[in-house]
C-alpha cells in the first residue's frame, strides 16, 4: 500500500472568484466604457478603497489592466480597480484630455460621474480614492489631483508630465500625497521636459510647495537586484507635509517609457526596470493615506502585510534553483525581499 502525505500551502479558494466587469455609463450623450476588477474578498458591508488605473495615449482599458497590473495585490489587500476607456481624439487615437486645446472631451467630469455611479453599486470608501496611470494616463491623474481633488486622495503618475500652464491653474483643495515614477531616459515623456510640458523636477517642486513638505529630500538607493535590466532606482522622499503627507519620487536611472516590474510586453520604448514593481510600490504608498492625510500606522501595517508577493526563486540548501520538491527544505524568495522556508514531505509505505 502506498501512502502519500503532503504538506503544501494552498491559496485560499476565493482567489478563483474574482470578477472583471465590462460596463459603461451615459455621459455627455455618449456611452463611456470601463472595466472594473472586484476582488473576491470584497464585502458590501465594508467601505473599500478604489484605484483608477488610466491607460496611455492610443491605449485601452484592457491593456492598462494587464500592463499596469494591480489585480493580484487587490486580491489580498482588498481594493477595487477601475480601468476607464478614453475616447478618440481628432487623429483617431484613444486619449485623455489633459487640457490640450485639440480635445473637447470633459474627462474630469466623466471620472467624477463615474465615481458617483460606482458608489451606488459598491461600498466605496470615498475617502480612499486614488488615481494612477502611464504616460497620458499619468497626465490625467495629475489633472484630477488639480481639478477633482475633493474626490481624489492621492496620485501616482508613471512616465508622464503635464502641460506647463497647469502649474498656474492647479488648485487642489487639500494636501495631496504624490508618488512620481519616471525613467530619466524616457524618450516619449522627457524627464527634463519639452516645449509646453513641464520637467519632472518642476512638477515635484510644485507638490512639495503645495503640501509644505521639507525642502530637503531623503535620498536612498534601491537595491539593484536585477543586473540585466540596464537600470537602477534612486528613491527621493520629501516628508512632513501638512497632515503628514509626503512627496515621493522613484527615479529610474536608464529607464524608458515603461511600467517598472511589468510582465506584459513593453510597448512604450526603452528599458523596463525590474528592481521594483511599480504596482506594489504604488499600493504601498496609497495605503498610507486617505483624503485627510496619513492614516493610522496600524492600518498601514495591516494593508501592506496583505500585499500579494511575487515568487522570484525557489532554492535548495546549496543555493541551487530547485524544481524537485520531494522531502526537501526549500527557500522561497519573494520580490519584497522576504525568504520563507517550506517543505513538501512525501512518505511511501508498502
Amino acid at each position: 500500500m502506498k501512502k502519500i502525505i503532503l504538506i503544501v500551502f494552498f491559496a485560499p479558494y476565493f482567489l478563483f472568484c474574482q470578477q472583471t466587469i465590462n460596463d459603461s455609463i451615459y455621459h455627455n450623450n455618449l456611452y463611456r466604457s470601463y472595466k472594473t476588477y472586484v476582488p473576491a474578498i470584497y464585502s458590501s458591508s465594508d467601505p473599500t478603497p478604489l484605484i483608477f488605473n488610466f491607460h496611455g495615449k492610443t491605449g485601452t482599458s484592457t491593456f492598462a489592466m494587464w500592463h499596469a497590473d494591480f489585480r493580484s495585490i487587490a486580491d489580498t489587500a482588498n481594493f477595487i480597480i477601475v480601468h476607464p476607456q478614453g475616447l478618440l481624439n481628432s487623429s483617431g487615437e484613444t486619449h485623455w484630455n489633459i487640457g490640450q486645446p485639440t480635445s473637447s472631451v470633459d474627462d474630469v467630469d466623466f471620472i467624477s460621474k463615474l465615481l458617483d455611479s460606482l458608489n451606488t453599486e459598491y461600498n466605496i470608501d470615498m475617502n480612499r480614492v486614488y488615481a494612477t496611470g502611464l504616460s497620458n494616463g499619468a497626465m490625467i491623474s495629475y489633472r484630477l489631483a488639480c481639478e477633482l481633488s475633493e474626490k481624489i486622495a492621492a496620485i501616482a503618475p508613471v512616465a508622464g508630465s503635464y502641460l506647463s500652464y497647469m502649474l498656474n491653474t492647479c488648485n487642489p483643495i487639500h494636501p495631496t500625497p504624490v508618488l512620481h515614477i519616471h525613467g530619466d531616459a524616457d524618450s516619449t515623456s522627457f524627464y527634463y521636459g519639452e516645449p509646453a510640458f513641464e520637467s519632472v523636477p518642476s512638477i515635484i517642486s510644485y507638490w512639495i510647495n503645495h503640501n509644505l513638505c521639507d525642502t530637503q529630500s531623503i535620498i536612498s538607493q534601491v537595491p539593484n537586484i536585477n543586473l540585466l535590466d540596464s537600470s537602477h532606482v534612486v528613491n527621493y522622499v520629501w516628508k512632513n507635509g501638512i497632515n503628514d503627507v509626503e512627496v515621493k519620487h522613484l527615479k529610474i536611472i536608464g529607464g524608458g517609457h515603461t511600467w517598472p516590474g511589468s510582465d506584459f510586453p513593453n510597448l512604450g520604448g526603452g528599458v523596463t526596470n525590474y528592481d521594483i514593481n511599480a504596482s506594489v510600490e504604488i499600493w504601498r504608498f496609497f495605503s498610507k493615506y486617505d483624503i485627510n492625510g496619513l492614516v493610522s500606522s496600524s492600518t498601514v501595517v495591516n494593508e501592506n502585510s496583505k500585499i500579494n508577493r511575487k515568487l522570484l526563486q525557489v532554492l535548495d540548501l546549496f543555493g541551487r534553483q530547485s524544481t524537485y520538491f520531494n522531502n526537501q527544505l526549500l527557500f522561497y524568495i519573494y520580490d519584497d525581499g522576504t525568504v520563507e522556508k517550506k517543505i513538501i514531505i512525501k512518505s511511501i509505505e508498502n
